[in-house]
């Protein structure tokens, strides 16, 4: 055992996933290792690899939360609810369990932004994210292209209101934004 490191530690997910963000913001993501972020985090690089399968993960691991909450919220929208206002409400519901840490996703995708490899696995999890809305859509009734054209739609939405709200200082809460945002598609694509 390394000195001052405990076998059990509180909350070590979250103090390496502090850790590793300092460092990626202090050296950048491809020069930060594992072990530097164990160790400033207090921690071992056996407990990292208990938390994260790689240091890429720091910065993705919320993703199976945030698919579960979009398709959790699209099923449950009433049977009434048109496919889009169904995605609209858990683009909110999303927007708003991102709203809190909002620090913390400016820097996150600043980090991504700087990094070719992570803005390449950042699209695939869009697209896996896009995946699981239109088969959950399927599963209410829409049939396809219609299921797979709102999905992509809504996270082309979200993209948008969350890269608005990462970068121009002074935004609105994420959900009002994805709300803006979802009403200039309705505008852009509202016969005249």
């Amino acid at each position: 055992m390394i000195w001052g490191m405990g076998r059990w530690e509180p909350n070590a997910r979250g103090r390496l996933e502090q850790a590793a963000m300092e460092l990626f913001i202090e050296r950048g993501f491809e020069q930060a290792t594992v072990t530097e972020i164990a160790r400033r985090a207090g921690l071992t690089q056996r407990t990292f690899f208990r938390h994260f399968a790689d240091k890429r993960e720091v910065l993705f691991w919320g993703q199976g939360a945030l698919q579960e909450l979009l398709v959790s919220t699209v099923a449950s929208a009433p049977a009434s609810a048109a496919p889009i206002d169904a995605v609209a409400a858990a683009l909110e519901a999303a927007g708003a369990s991102l709203q809190e840490r909002h620090e913390h996703a400016r820097q996150r995708q600043a980090i991504i932004n700087a990094n070719p490899e992570l803005r390449e696995r950042e699209l695939i999890k869009l697209a896996t994210l896009a995946s699981a809305i239109a088969a959950t859509l399927r599963q209410r009734g829409v049939s396809d292209p219609a299921a797979s054209l709102t999905a992509e739609a809504g996270i082309a939405v979200f993209k948008v209101a969350f890269e608005r709200w990462v970068s121009e200082p002074g935004q609105p809460d994420l959900p009002k934004i994805i709300r803006q945002s979802l009403d200039d598609l309705r505008t852009v694509t509202a016969a005249k």
